[in-house]
């Protein structure tokens, strides 16, 4: 990821930075309130089917994943070698190793139930997966049939999941599945019953969202007329987002299962919002603004993990109890002894001015990082 910092700017698609930084930041914010219970709606995810802004986020940062690829891939000249296979091979272990040690860090009553009771996949695991295999895919099928593969993976579990059980979450195959091959010990726990939203199931039509970004930087490259770039990649996100509405309507858009609808339907909306950043900063020329989003884009995968370790300490590590013997947070008394009274004693205002506040704090990190050209790379 942090090799598009340098491809990018040689190419002079400021751009494709702000998108990724915006992403990024956007990220941080939902997934760090100062309290869950106080959060404005758009900063949360649907809670099934359905789409918020929140729940644009991970797909946004796959597209991401499959835009640098491209560019990255270049190198390989878009074909699988020995050098390149090691490479993928190489991130994708790491990436997911990565996530499984987050996944690590919670408390626990004894040392075997580190191991006993491990969440085995989450973001940074499905983000590993989907570099992984799309990047086999991409390097060994031509472009016709990688699109021919990526609708057949679309279509497949589409009809996949309609066949066994349908799409509620207590039938589909999807959680099923995952229970199968991981067991409830090591999935998610958030949806009341155990279901994890990066299940492995769920993996295979978002590895087409990676496919949808790389055939992005493909038309971006290939694209030297910015204006006539800007014209197809709003047209054809358009095309995208019109469609998954559409399917929508058989298969419901939704994150946890991320329905093909869904893949479509973010995909081309984030067709449209970078085709958007292209003519704003590379066409129109208003480049003035980007250098704070361009900063936080320049080590995404680091300040995200980065940002999850921060988070698990100021939950799991900094604890004590009170007067009464409950246990306190280093986070909650921040929240309630900072934040809310910063906020005027609201505690929805006071849990966005946390998120808020961390992102200035990572920002500041990342910035560090940019003027001394560091980019740590994952």
């Amino acid at each position: 990821m942090a090799d598009l910092l340098t491809e990018t700017k040689s190419k002079r698609l400021i751009a494709l930075d702000v998108f990724r930084g915006a992403t990024i930041a956007l990220m941080i914010m939902v997934n760090n309130p100062g309290s869950w219970s106080h959060i404005y709606a758009p900063l949360g995810h649907a809670k099934w089917f359905g789409c918020t802004p929140t729940d644009l986020v991970f797909p946004f940062f796959l597209f991401i994943v499959g835009v640098a690829m491209w560019i990255s891939f270049n190198k390989f000249d878009h074909k699988l070698s020995s050098e390149a296979g090691k490479k993928i091979l190489r991130r994708t272990i790491l990436i997911f190793l990565i996530g499984l040690g987050l996944n690590i860090l919670r408390p626990v009553d004894s040392f075997a139930e580190i191991f006993t009771k491990l969440r085995i996949v989450g973001v940074l695991q499905r983000i590993a997966l989907c570099y992984g295999i799309g990047s086999v895919l991409v390097l060994t099928l031509d472009k016709k049939r990688v699109a021919w593969v990526a609708g057949g993976m679309l279509a497949f579990y589409w009809l996949l999941l309609t066949a066994t059980g349908g799409f509620a979450i207590e039938g589909t195959l999807a959680r099923r599945f995952d229970l199968w091959i991981l067991g409830t010990n090591h999935v998610y726990n958030g949806y009341g019953m155990p279901f994890d939203p990066e299940g492995f199931l769920s993996t295979i039509p978002a590895i087409v969202s990676v496919i949808l970004g790389y055939f992005t930087g493909s038309l971006i490259t290939a694209e030297p007329d910015r204006k006539a770039l800007v014209k197809k990649m709003i047209s054809r996100g358009l095309l995208f987002t019109i469609g998954g509405l559409l399917w929508g309507l058989f298969f419901p858009i939704g994150k946890p299962i991320w329905t093909s609808s869904y893949v479509l339907y973010t995909g081309g909306l984030a067709m449209i919002v970078l085709g958007i950043a292209i003519l704003f900063i590379d066409v129109l020329g208003h480049k003035n603004w980007t250098k704070p989003f361009v900063v936080f884009g320049a080590n995404p995968l680091f300040i995200f993990v980065f940002s999850g370790l921060i988070a698990k300490m100021l939950v799991y590590v900094f604890r004590w109890k009170d007067a009464t013997g409950n246990v306190v947070t280093l986070k909650t008394w921040l929240y309630d002894q900072v934040f809310v009274p910063l906020a005027g004693g609201s505690p929805i205002n006071g849990s966005l001015l946390f998120a808020l506040t961390l992102i200035v704090i990572y920002w500041l990190i990342c910035d560090v990082l940019y003027r001394r050209r560091i980019l740590i790379k994952i």
